[in-house]
């Protein structure tokens, strides 16, 4: 069986270390479409769900705390109208519920039970880092899991991660993994595990499952003269396609996750990985391009190394640097109102500033804050 095939019209990679085969295509089941109160709309993500199996993705990834805990029993119930050994449960122990060694036993067997489910394909350490993952060890919950492995209740082992590459490399050879779970895209390559990471996944031939490869919906669209870059190349692809292609391409990628939240997305998932094609050589340059382009709309050279901070009048200055760099890099007015007005309190915005230079007196970047936030203030008060 050769690396990659295609069967219904999708996709699939072959794990020669797991001896079986996943579509390239995941569905990510934490951004269901929901009704106004907030809960699964369970018709129309039910309606999702049956697409994607009929079109052949086969790997359908939750987790314990995805929809306020409704994801999981949620899936259960959706999937159980087909044959159990067709698809692949994945989903994850929330390290951060386990705080003695049983909590980790307790908490799976109530996953199994949300499954509707005697095992889980694929088992996951959830958003380990470093702390996380010696807080695991010393509890003993690694090797409980590998005991529920052992057990047939949980089929692969593995974690999925956000930390550094020194963290992801020593969680990485801490044991032979089944699989790992990274973040991973075209603008991240030198972020968390990043190019590093996948480097050393080829090396110990583990296989890699992606998440967040179109950046939680940043690299789907862009200022107008971005996109413009894309669509002379391919007008007839989606700009979220090229990030997904981007991926995909890599061949030690299975299975690259994509969160749908409307029909429209798994429409177009489905039309690019059924009919997959890699990034051609032209157009890995035109993505090459659109970083440097998107890197160069960074509005300034803040490190959030944090000098200037406590503000005497509590604005947080780094945080508002951060929303102002990625709405010029993605130009993502809904996400920057959304971090600015609603996750920042109000001492902290940038309109607090009170201009009494302190923070510029210590900035090693010396940034003309000032002058900064008071630009931030005003382009947040025009959108």
């Amino acid at each position: 069986m050769g690396a990659a095939e295609k069967e219904k019209g999708m996709e699939y990679r072959t794990l020669d270390k797991l001896g079986i085969k996943t579509s390239l295509l995941g569905f990510g089941c934490m951004r269901f479409p929901t009704t106004a109160d907030g809960r699964i709309d369970e018709a129309r993500a039910q309606q999702m769900l049956d697409e994607a199996y009929a079109a052949g993705i086969n790997y359908f990834d939750t987790a314990f705390p995805y929809h306020n805990g409704e994801s999981e029993p949620f899936v259960g119930k959706a999937m159980k109208k087909y044959p159990r050994d067709s698809f692949y449960f994945a989903t994850k122990l929330p390290c951060w519920d386990v705080k003695v060694r049983e909590d980790a036993t307790r908490i799976f067997n109530l996953q199994l039970e949300h499954l509707q489910s005697d095992y889980v394909d694929f088992y996951l350490l959830h958003a380990l880092n470093k702390e996380r993952f010696h807080e695991m060890c010393d509890l003993g919950v690694v090797e409980d899991m590998v005991e529920l492995k052992k057990q047939g209740k949980i089929k692969y082992l593995g974690f999925s991660f956000h930390d550094d590459y020194e963290a992801f490399e020593e969680i990485l050879t801490y044991r032979d993994w089944d699989f790992c779970q990274i973040q991973y895209n075209y603008m991240d390559t030198n972020e968390q595990a990043g190019d590093r990471g996948y480097a050393l996944c080829e090396k110990r031939n583990v296989p890699i499952v992606i998440m967040e490869p179109v950046k939680g919906g940043a690299l789907a669209s862009y200022a107008p003269e971005v996109e413009e870059m894309f669509k002379t190349v391919r007008p007839d692809k989606s700009i979220a396609s090229w990030a997904l292609r981007w991926v995909a391409g890599k061949p030690q990628i299975k299975v690259v996750l994509s969160g749908m939240s409307t029909e429209e997305q798994v429409k177009d998932n489905l039309a690019t990985f059924g009919n997959f094609e890699p990034l051609s050589e032209e157009e890995l340059a035109t993505v090459d391009k659109v970083v440097k382009e998107v890197n160069s709309r960074i509005k300034n050279g803040c490190t959030a190394c944090r000098y200037c901070m406590p503000c005497p009048f509590g604005v947080n200055i780094p945080k508002n640097f951060a929303i102002w760099n990625t709405y010029g890099m993605y130009n993502n007015a809904g996400e920057a109102k959304n971090r600015y007005f609603n996750q920042m309190k109000e001492e902290e915005r940038a309109s607090q500033c009170q201009s009494c230079g302190a923070c510029e007196a210590v900035c090693p970047q010396k940034l003309p804050i000032r002058e900064h936030l008071a630009q931030i203030a005003e382009l947040m008060g025009k959108l």
